[in-house]
């Protein structure tokens, strides 16, 4: 049996969204995995010190510790919690989770080097940060899709005589709340019949902003908050186009799971997106923060249903290939 450390943010009892510390930690214990999680503290400092204290006390009963891997201030967490793996002589494999971490690396060389140089691994859930790491000259790299349970998530074929946008995500300022408010903005100055969801609970204070700028736009946008996975696979099924509206992606769960359900997919061509959708077979790819793109890409949907809902079955088709069934045979390969 393979006893893990998972150091991650487990903070979907205190109003955030799953991460993967939850989704990817249970599917291991499931299959035979000792899983250990670290921290549900939800202050930041008192997190940091949770995990450490967590990596002393099973330092002599784990035989990995994997760290899920951000770029902005969590990247801090990885860099504390691999420095103390390395001193206790810990296996660590690094989750490169952050979908601006190329960035980091410029940014932060050495402190990088200390985390990622000396891991065990590091795991890439994209060919676009796997292809950075290698660039910087990483050769302990893999790449380990996200994954999604298939059987969750059913196909429904969606009709298209009136615009329903849904957009899932924490409300923070990197993933652009405010510009999926803008589309639905412009389609309704187009006279185009059309409304918004947006559901996800808040990050840093954007949920109160996009609020008051639907108020100030004059548009109704449906704000659910944060809901459960159920939930919210229940609610797609009154909505026909997926939206992401982010400036920085790694390969979010969020768009797999759209792709999964049959809705057609319009996303910022940043990140990682292009490695996980074909523009214009699997779904649409639009320049960042443009609401006429957006637009265009909405109006081409609307205009062509047969070649939206043969898109649709494009990406059900590729998401397939991302079923934990298929994907976790990778995962044995590095725990075993």
């Amino acid at each position: 049996m393979t006893n893990l450390l998972y150091i991650g943010n487990k903070l979907s009892n205190k109003g955030k969204n799953k991460t993967s510390i939850e989704t990817l930690g249970k599917l291991l214990e499931v299959e035979g995995f000792t899983v250990k999680m670290s921290s549900s503290k939800s202050n930041k400092l008192l997190r940091m010190f949770d995990m450490m204290y967590n990596v002393v006390k099973f330092r002599n009963q784990v035989d990995f510790v994997l760290i899920d891997t951000y770029s902005t201030a969590n990247f801090y967490y990885a860099m504390v919690v691999s420095q103390l793996c390395r001193f206790f002589k810990l296996k660590y494999i690094s989750i490169l989770r952050g979908g601006n971490l190329p960035n980091r690396l410029k940014q932060s060389p050495r402190l990088s080097n200390a985390i990622f140089n000396h891991a065990y691994k590091n795991i890439a859930p994209s060919e676009y940060i796997k292809s950075h790491f290698e660039t910087w000259g990483y050769t302990n790299i893999v790449c380990i899709p996200n994954s999604i349970e298939l059987k969750n998530y059913v196909f429904k074929e969606r009709s298209f005589d009136m615009v329903k946008l849904l957009w899932v995500r924490s409300f923070s300022e990197i993933y652009n709340p405010l510009l999926a408010i803008k589309v639905l903005k412009a389609l309704k100055d187009l006279n185009i019949d059309a409304e918004l969801c947006m559901v996800g609970p808040d990050s840093d204070g954007s949920l109160q902003e996009a609020m008051d700028y639907a108020k100030d736009l004059r548009v109704e946008v449906t704000f659910t908050g944060k809901l459960s996975k159920q939930a919210w696979i229940e609610k797609s099924k009154d909505y026909n186009i997926f939206i992401n509206t982010t400036n920085f992606d790694n390969m979010p769960v969020s768009v797999i799971e759209a792709m999964a359900l049959g809705l057609p997919v319009i996303s910022t061509n940043v990140g990682g997106m292009p490695f996980l959708i074909e523009d214009g077979l699997t779904g649409i790819l639009v320049a960042p923060d443009s609401v006429k793109a957006f637009v265009k890409a909405i109006e081409q949907l609307l205009n062509s249903p047969k070649t939206s809902k043969s898109m649709a079955l494009n990406a059900r088709k590729i998401v397939e290939q991302l079923d934990w069934n298929v994907v976790k045979n990778q995962w044995f390969k590095v725990l075993k």
